[in-house]
């Protein structure tokens, strides 16, 4: 399975990779140097730490790298009053008559308690597409779901100002 990414999504992630690269990891190396000549490995709680952090920065690395191996690029393009990538949706929930604001973003972004909401989630996948006006049920994996109605879509752009999630 393809992670659907658009270009900006490809370039932090190349920008993540190499500040990895080129600053963390020497910096990590020398933790590990440095922790190391404190003596006895085998109750050097500092080399144990620094080694972590330095393990922990390489398969972040490897999991930046396979993802961009993988990746399928997307457009950022939709109608101009269907809701696309970077959109801005205000929604009512039907069954409690609340009111959200939500911003649609690749899965690479999302962060629900910010409001960032993948297009891939089953909200996501509920209003891409769709229009001001528009009533949508929106389906989850457990086989319940509950309708939204979309109020507002205020077209939206791939600024660089989303982080890329981290793990």
């Amino acid at each position: 399975m393809y992670d659907e990414l658009t270009r900006g999504d490809l370039h932090k992630m190349q920008e993540e990779i190499d500040y990895r690269v080129q600053v963390l990891r020497s910096k990590l190396i020398e933790d590990v140097q440095t922790a190391r000549a404190f003596g006895d490995l085998s109750e050097n709680f500092e080399y144990k730490v620094a080694k972590q952090e330095k393990n922990r920065n390489d398969a972040r690395i490897r999991y930046l790298q396979r993802m961009i191996k993988t990746a399928r690029v997307i457009e950022e393009r939709s109608a101009a009053d269907a809701v696309g990538l970077y959109d801005r949706v205000e929604i009512r929930m039907e069954n409690t008559g609340r009111i959200r604001t939500i911003r649609m973003v690749t899965t690479l972004r999302q962060d629900a308690l910010q409001g960032l909401i993948s297009k891939e989630s089953p909200v996501g996948r509920a209003v891409m597409g769709r229009r001001a006006g528009d009533r949508v049920t929106v389906e989850m994996e457990n086989g319940r779901s509950y309708d939204v109605t979309i109020l507002s879509v205020e077209k939206g752009r791939d600024d660089g100002s989303i982080p890329i999630g981290s793990f």
